[in-house]
This record gives C-alpha cells, sequence and structure tokens, in this order.
C-alpha cells in the first residue's frame, strides 16, 4: 500500500479576501460597478456623448474602488458594522431616582 497524502485547507473559518477586499466590501464593489453600467446605458440612451459618459463613469469608478479600499483598510471585515453599532449607543444615560440601582428579592 502506498502512502495517502492529504491536504489540508487552513482558510476554513477565514473571510473572503479578494485583492484587498475584504467581506463585505467584495459585494459593495460589485453593486457599484453594476451601478455604473446602468448609469452609463441611461446617460447612452439619453443621447449624451460617448466620451462625456466614459469620462464620467471612469471617475465615479475610481472614486468607488478608492473609497471601497479606504473603509476594507481602516474597517477590516466587522469594523464598519460595529461602527454603525456603535451610534445607537447612548452616551449618557440619565437617572432621576435610585430605584433603577435597588432590586426587591422575592423568597
Amino acid at each position: 500500500m502506498g502512502n495517502s497524502v492529504y491536504l489540508v485547507n487552513k482558510g476554513i473559518n477565514k473571510s473572503i479576501e479578494f485583492k484587498g477586499l475584504k467581506a463585505q466590501y467584495i459585494w459593495y464593489f460589485g453593486g457599484g460597478i453594476t451601478v455604473l453600467l446602468i448609469v452609463f446605458a441611461i446617460m447612452y440612451i439619453i443621447g449624451i456623448n460617448s466620451l462625456i459618459c466614459i469620462a464620467i463613469i471612469l471617475i465615479a469608478g475610481t472614486i468607488l474602488v478608492i473609497k471601497l479600499y479606504a473603509l476594507s483598510n481602516t474597517y477590516g471585515e466587522y469594523g464598519m458594522m460595529k461602527k454603525l453599532a456603535r451610534r445607537s449607543v447612548p452616551k449618557v444615560i440619565k437617572s432621576k431616582s435610585r430605584s433603577a440601582f435597588f432590586t426587591k428579592i422575592k423568597m
């Protein structure tokens, strides 16, 4: 009998990454490209000059890529969701009475 070689996949619980974009930012990139394609089609159908359409889409696409890579590098996989969740946490809790700190134990 020969030796069997089994390859172990060491990236099982890791988030997906594509050329530096992590997790949900890949979906945002795909959605942004789709929106840019639709906007280009609408501008072309309206009758705007093709070179102007291409210039606008290239500028918007460049801004999209720069912003997404900045978000991906700044917040990572879950950081943007954590930042959005942090907005809903109150900065100060005010209490007019101490009754919230006393609990009555029923026996």
